[in-house]
């Protein structure tokens, strides 16, 4: 049966809109076929639902009409309404109106024609309908590239190709289709739509600087005099930056120095109380910004002050101009997924023995006993390296996707890498490069005892888990994107999948144009000389 066909609060909603429009344009009469064709397909969808009815209207040709058809109807005036409504611009808050019309499309039992229209997967960007993100930490959050207000309404700007690709039609031939999920499960917005917003004013910032580098120590004290003078923000900055003998014999730079908050890395959670980073360094820098917030990170601004370069767009001569475009609101973001990663060790506890005798009298060598388990958890923005550590054998691990055996690596180690961290040590195994907006977990074995063995990407969704194979003959050794490096041993596990809480790297210009650009200037992406035509060749000979 067709249900949720007249709820009241989506009729209380189409009554204040046609009044609405009445009051806009008297003499417009579309209100009126709209309010019209809503009640009459409101009450064929009663009748259908009534068998006793349907029996007694008899002739009436529109009661016998089934419950799929009268929703077919109501879908087509709500889409009319929701067109009329955009046009006349009822309802400011565009969120608010579609959500209703979304909600009631949900609950409407759709006929085999609606299966292959929007209804059966929906793209906001594809149908011209971009609505608001949800809020993805604190104050900031990341809204349509057209609610942009430097950018003016949606009707100046309108995007014709979504970075996600075509829907595809989930119609497969005359009697196949895809069974449907709700759409509340999941929603993903149109990476080139990103753009940075704020719910209230920043206030704080964190200023991560490269440590032990000299050159550094100008540009810091320029960015720290711009942000507490000019924008009276509260800077953040680690209390190991403030012992730098450059920094704390500065007596001119005292002043400033007494307004920063300082933390202390594994000591103080500063998670709830940054707005945004801005990173002075390289790609390193980045890295330690992404390791300090274990849960939802604030937007991160990196200035290219450091050796390689590839994750930091920014050049500090306009730091002013494009600071403050950050703080304003308008920027584009790249969200870069991070790695949740889970090691669970088995804890081992050796016993004090003196003579061959242990602590209760009982003959014994040392021993390892095991007391329990001790569980860590990481977020890991470029990747998991398991290898050999300093052992002269083979590494020998077992490889496991959603709890199913799908190899073992013999070789120096295996790679698990985020696409942003596809540039990084998976390149240099012989990788494919993966653009951060593709979602997805890349494998690379490093220097694996195998011919076939190939580098592979997975969906981002799944869930590896890497041990030591029975057979290895030695231990393994874990890294977290170059950190917290420690010894795996039989019976530990590693669990890898795609964290909820990416990294939201603001973009210089837009998250393609910075990573070809990279592509070209830090890693001379197809450098070559270029082959001269046919009509130079003779010219030379």
């Amino acid at each position: 049966m067709c249900k949720g066909t007249a709820k009241p609060t989506f009729g209380v909603f189409l009554k204040t809109a046609c009044r609405e429009l009445s009051a806009k344009d008297p003499k417009d009469s579309n209100w009126k076929s709209i309010k019209h064709g809503w009640h009459a397909a409101q009450g064929r969808a009663k009748r259908c639902r009534n068998p006793d009815s349907i029996k007694q209207a008899g002739r009436d040709k529109n009661t016998s009409q089934t419950p799929q058809a009268a929703s077919q109807a109501l879908l087509h005036n709500l889409s009319l309404l929701q067109i009329l409504l955009r046009g006349r611009s009822i309802f400011p808050g565009r969120k608010e109106a579609q959500g209703g019309m979304e909600m009631n499309r949900d609950k409407l039992c759709p006929s085999k024609a609606d299966v292959s229209s929007d209804s059966a997967y929906h793209c906001s960007t594809c149908h011209d309908d971009e609505e608001w993100s949800n809020t993805s930490r604190g104050r900031a959050k990341s809204r349509s590239l057209s609610a942009s207000p430097a950018l003016g309404s949606t009707k100046e700007f309108r995007r014709t190709r979504s970075l996600h690709g075509p829907c595809p039609v989930t119609t497969f031939g005359p009697k196949a289709c895809m069974l449907q999920n709700p759409k509340t499960i999941m929603h993903i917005q149109d990476p080139a739509s990103q753009r940075l917003t704020w719910n209230k004013p920043p206030k704080s910032v964190l200023v991560i600087k490269k440590i032990r580098d000299a050159s550094l120590l100008q540009p810091f004290k320029e960015l720290c005099v711009y942000l507490t003078e000019e924008n009276n923000m509260i800077v953040y900055v680690e209390k190991k930056v403030l012992e730098d003998p450059a920094i704390a014999n500065d007596d001119n730079f005292g002043p400033v120095k007494k307004k920063f908050c300082t933390f202390r890395e594994d000591y103080d959670d500063i998670s709830n109380q940054i707005d945004f980073i801005i990173c002075l360094g390289g790609d390193g820098t980045l890295l330690y910004a992404s390791s300090l917030f274990q849960g939802s990170v604030p937007p991160v601004m990196a200035f290219h002050l450091g050796s390689l370069g590839f994750l930091t767009p920014f050049n500090f001569e306009n730091f002013q101009s494009q600071v403050t475009q950050v703080i304003e609101g308008n920027a584009a973001l790249v969200l870069r997924s991070r790695l949740k990663v889970k090691v669970v060790k088995e804890h081992r506890e050796k016993t004090t023995v003196q003579n061959g005798i242990e602590e209760n009298g009982v003959v014994s060598a040392n021993i390892e006993k095991e007391v329990g388990k001790q569980i860590m958890q990481y977020q890991v923005l470029n990747e998991v390296v398991v290898d050999r550590g300093p052992s002269s054998y083979l590494s020998n691990v077992d490889v496991f996707l959603n709890g199913h055996l799908i190899t073992t690596v013999q070789g120096d180690g295996v790679i698990v890498s985020t696409p942003t961290g596809s540039t990084a040590y998976a390149a240099a195994a012989g990788a494919s490069m993966i653009h951060p907006n593709v979602p997805a977990i890349m494998i690379t074995p490093i220097c694996p005892h195998s011919l076939s063995f190939r580098p592979i990407v997975v969906p981002a969704g799944v869930e590896l888990k890497i041990m030591l194979s029975p057979d290895a003959r030695n231990t393994a050794w874990v890294s977290f994107d170059g950190r917290k490096r420690q010894e795996i041993c039989h019976g530990d596990s590693i669990s890898i999948t795609t964290s909820c809480y990416p990294l939201p790297s603001i973009c210089f210009r837009d998250p393609v144009s910075d990573w070809f650009e990279s592509l070209a200037e830090c890693l001379h992406w197809n450098v070559r000389k270029k082959q001269n035509n046919f009509a130079v060749e003779e010219e030379e000979f």
